[in-house]
């Protein structure tokens, strides 16, 4: 395994991250056991999970993950050998069951992060994210803004507030973004610098091979604002495998589980994915790895999200670690990406 440091801390945290979504409703929590297990031994100390899992999000089965994590930190002692980040979830009306407020008030927050705790068996998290933003602006694969006519009262540095006394009560140790933009990250970045409050440190958002967005304006500031990225999708839910290419896809898989999950389906993104499915083959390389190298070695990733149904895919993605792709076929995609740019926003 590869290790770097979370930024701002002295924390090492392995550049691929387990991901957890699945324990619960594609994964049984022996499953689950088994895919912490494995994955600690082959070095993986980075999990990421969230309130709001599994996926996809219901009322019958939400918080399963964090319970199924939870009985694996009992059951093994591992709690301090993992690196845990947990998320809180930001507005939906769809989302009611899952407290009354669903929103970043200080009564909320709390809520959450209680009842969070309680279900991982844990006294803290280490990387506490808020999942998506409370304002309305684009993400969950909405490419353009176009929320012109919203209403939001700015309230970032009340927010930090609350997650200031959280932190200090040792309730989490860091704090994190995910589905942010550059906008976003700088506020919160802004009040943290003039107010003396808890920085950001990382932001987890969608990063592969069909969506480098976060290039055109979030890398900069991670650059600049040591803002680490936690990329999630390196693999669009399995499309940069290839197995949808050639029928291989397995019943179970993600996609034909769940068909509402559409950002990774356009024949836009079935044309590029040929064309590296293509470059992968001319290199003696799978799309796997092809899809995964790339990620691993941008220099505003912290670490790759990985999610698996299997121990077989998990050991595939776990083995891409070591794959250095040349200045040639970086080349080769960057030349795909001239002619079918960012097809799954």
């Amino acid at each position: 395994m590869k290790y770097t440091t979370l930024p701002n801390t002295d924390i090492k945290v392995s550049k691929i991250n387990l991901g957890t979504m699945t324990f619960g409703q594609q994964n049984s929590e022996a499953e689950g056991h088994a895919q912490m297990d494995y994955a600690l031994e082959r070095g993986v100390n980075f999990f990421d999970t969230a309130e709001m899992y599994s996926v996809p999000a219901r009322e019958e089965t939400y918080g399963s993950t964090e319970k199924i994590i939870g009985t694996w930190f009992k059951k093994s002692g591992n709690r301090e050998k993992v690196v845990l980040a947990s998320k809180i979830a930001g507005p939906n009306p769809n989302f009611t069951y899952m407290r009354d407020k669903i929103d970043f008030s200080p009564e909320s927050i709390k809520y959450a992060l209680e009842n969070s705790l309680k279900r991982l068996q844990t006294d803290y998290i280490d990387l506490y994210q808020m999942h998506w933003p409370e304002r309305p602006t684009n993400y969950f694969g909405q490419r353009a803004f176009k929320d012109h006519d919203a209403v939001w009262e700015d309230n970032f540095r009340e927010v930090l507030e609350t997650f200031d006394t959280l932190i200090k009560e040792g309730k989490i140790k860091h704090l994190g973004v995910s589905n942010e933009n550059a906008w976003g990250m700088m506020r919160f970045l802004e009040e943290s610098k003039y107010q003396n409050l808890p920085r950001i440190k990382t932001v987890q958002n969608p990063y592969n091979l069909l969506n480098r967005l976060f290039e055109v304006g979030s890398a900069e500031v991670s650059k600049y604002e040591n803002v680490g990225l936690l990329a999630y999708s390196p693999l669009a839910f399995g499309v940069l495998t290839g197995k949808f290419l050639t029928g291989e896809a397995h019943p179970n898989a993600r996609i034909n589980l769940f068909p509402q999950y559409t950002r990774y389906s356009s024949d836009q993104c079935t044309q590029a994915t040929r064309l590296y499915q293509e470059i992968a083959q001319k290199h003696g390389l799978t799309l796997t790895e092809l899809a995964m190298g790339f990620v691993l070695q941008q220099p505003f990733l912290t670490s790759a999200i990985i999610g698996a149904t299997t121990l077989e895919q998990l050991k595939e993605n776990i083995d891409t670690i070591d794959v250095v792709l040349s200045k040639e076929i970086l080349a080769e995609i960057n030349a795909v990406q001239a002619i079918i740019p960012d097809p799954a926003p």
